[in-house]
């Protein structure tokens, strides 16, 4: 019998667990993507496919797409006891793991006793997977490289080299691609052996008892935390680029007790370009969002899917129909998190955030290295401003809701032919308010190789501006421009010519609250700083500086902020 003290043992030494298989597979990394940026997720299941726990490391769309296709796809498909030690198995399917062919699941049994016990899995972004490489460009997404059906990666602990021929075969840089396939299986391995220790360590055949604890108790948690949202129905939408045309999300949130229904109908038709979004990524931001927001910490597991309900029009942006494109799916993808939110403020405004960025500008470059031939392909993650808080400032260059961490320029600098010439906050594309939307950044890149290269831009918020909440104002939008004055498409890629520098001038998040309740000494704080301008912090603010000095001119400011409100500015 497992009592609450043994239950709350039991529980950190998942937890514990599975951060060792997220450190191994880190380590093991032939990647920045996966051993800088952390763009991975690890968890363990039980023998239903149900996860009950996850590293923090990583991201929502990688955690929660995984947690789905372990328990949707590959347990219906290869039951546990089906399998035998050293099995592994594999898959890229949009459909069923996490929305495109870049992010590769590698899911492996645990057998204890002569049983299977449980599942390791992991998800990590390949650094390439062929076809017209990551990006908005192709029409289907047979054009958007190497698909691999759900497989075994390995048979009884020996590799399927069959299988990696062939991703060696399709792939720019298979030494790294594959190196990190080996990476996944061994943190699957070390979550494995150390989850046997555990059975052996506390006498437990099994984790049959434990999980149902574990995932019951998550669920009424959320249930509880649901019970105190006043009953109702909350719509929202937002505007944001597209491809070439706006795409238009319309979100409907449902409170109805202890559950929790989201509706995105009304939203824009899946398009023929590569920004289409699989449910199973649209489950996985919009669960994820609701936890931040109702219940954040509260365990993300299989319990806490139970009491949230998803759906989206089948054929739309956010529900796309095989075979459309989706190699740049989280561009739309993470926009799911914004009309969610602004709804669920209608209801309770202290527990939201105003608009962010949206998550990432992900950039990438390949071409030859030099005139050997010899291939170089590179990509990584950048954040613009996060949305203002309630009662804090908006964090800055961070991304949410991916979670993806930034790398640092000495690290692409060393693993790619790429110089960054500039990196730094952008002053005042912060969304203005009482607390301040999150800065973007300012980068400029260039290619070193002397050769031409390709640069595939994934990147929105260039047309329409993160918004602020209840009175705060919007973000500043993006920008890409080339050093000869031209713009690239913000979702296209093309030939990036010797000596040609790029910017990207990534957007700031919105602001919450009227930027005219803003503390004083803050806007002073912000502009010697060099975040808010004087003028900014005159004419958004109300904040009068005597830039001689450092110090706030009382009086004018007094004078300036009843001049704004007269004139129409909130508060």
């Amino acid at each position: 019998m497992i009592d609450p003290i043994l239950l709350e043992v039991l529980w950190n030494r998942l937890l514990s667990i599975v951060a060792e298989q997220a450190a191994a597979l880190m380590h093991s990394s032939f990647t920045t993507v996966v051993r800088e940026a952390g763009d991975l997720s690890a968890g363990v299941f039980d023998t239903q496919g149900r996860m009950l726990a996850q590293a923090v490391t990583g991201t929502p769309g990688h955690i929660n797409t995984m947690a789905n296709c372990v328990r949707n796809h590959v347990v219906p498909r290869f039951p546990i006891d089906t399998l035998q030690p050293g099995d592994t198995l594999i898959t890229n399917d949009p459909w069923a793991a996490s929305g495109h062919l870049f992010d590769l699941t590698v899911v492996t049994p645990v057998f204890y006793q002569g049983r299977g016990v449980a599942w390791f899995a992991s998800t990590c972004h390949a650094v390439d997977i062929g076809g017209l490489t990551i990006g908005g460009d192709a029409t289907e997404v047979f054009e958007e490289g190497l698909a691999i059906p759900l497989m075994k990666l390995f048979k009884a602990g020996v590799a399927n080299d069959d299988l990696f021929d062939i991703i060696r075969a399709n792939v720019r840089v298979p030494d790294q691609v594959v190196g990190d396939l080996y990476a996944q299986e061994a943190g699957n391995n070390v979550g494995a052996r150390k989850l046997i220790e555990m059975l052996d360590e506390y006498h437990l055949p099994n984790l049959n008892d434990l999980a149902p604890l574990i995932l019951d108790r998550t669920e009424a948690a959320l249930r509880d935390a649901i019970a105190q949202i006043p009953n109702g129905v909350y719509r929202s939408a937002v505007v944001i680029d597209g491809f070439d045309d706006p795409v238009t999300i319309r979100c409907e949130v449902t409170i109805n007790d202890r559950d929790i229904r989201v509706d995105y109908a009304g939203t824009s038709p899946q398009i023929k370009r590569g920004i289409n979004v699989v449910m199973n990524y649209t489950h996985a931001y919009t669960t994820y969002t609701l936890m931040c927001a109702i219940a954040p910490n509260i365990p993300n597991n299989e319990g806490a899917f139970r009491p949230i309900d998803v759906s989206a029009p089948e054929g739309s942006i956010l529900n796309c129909r095989r075979p459309v494109p989706v190699g740049a799916r989280h561009i739309i993808g993470h926009f799911a998190t914004q009309p969610l939110l602004n709804a669920l403020g209608q209801a309770l405004p202290d527990r939201v955030i105003a608009d962010s960025s949206a998550g990432l500008w992900n950039t990438m470059f390949e071409g030859e290295r030099d005139e050997s031939g010899a291939l170089f392909a590179y990509i990584f993650f950048s954040a613009g401003g996060m949305g203002a808080r309630p009662n804090r400032d908006g964090l800055s260059a961070t991304a949410f809701p991916s979670g993806i961490t930034g790398v640092p320029a000495e690290v692409i600098e060393s693993v790619a032919p790429v110089l960054m010439h500039k990196r730094e906050l952008i002053p005042d594309s912060g969304g203005p308010g009482r607390f301040r939307g999150g800065l973007g950044q300012e980068m400029q890149l260039e290619v070193t190789t002397g050769l031409p290269a390709t640069h595939s831009c994934m990147y929105d918020r260039t047309r329409f501006p993160a918004q602020g909440f209840l009175g705060g104002e919007a973000g500043q939008a993006g920008e890409v421009v080339l050093s000869d004055g031209t713009h690239p498409h913000p979702k296209s890629k093309y030939t990036l010519k010797p000596g040609l520098v790029v910017t990207l001038r990534l957007p700031g998040g919105g602001g919450f609250s009227s930027p005219l309740e803003r503390e004083p000494a803050l806007v002073l704080q912000d502009v010697r700083q060099g975040l808010v301008s004087l003028e900014a912090a005159r004419e958004r603010y109300g904040v009068v500086i005597d830039a001689a000095h450092w110090m706030i001119d009382e009086r004018a400011t007094a004078e300036q902020r009843a001049y704004l409100k007269q004139n129409g500015a909130q508060i």
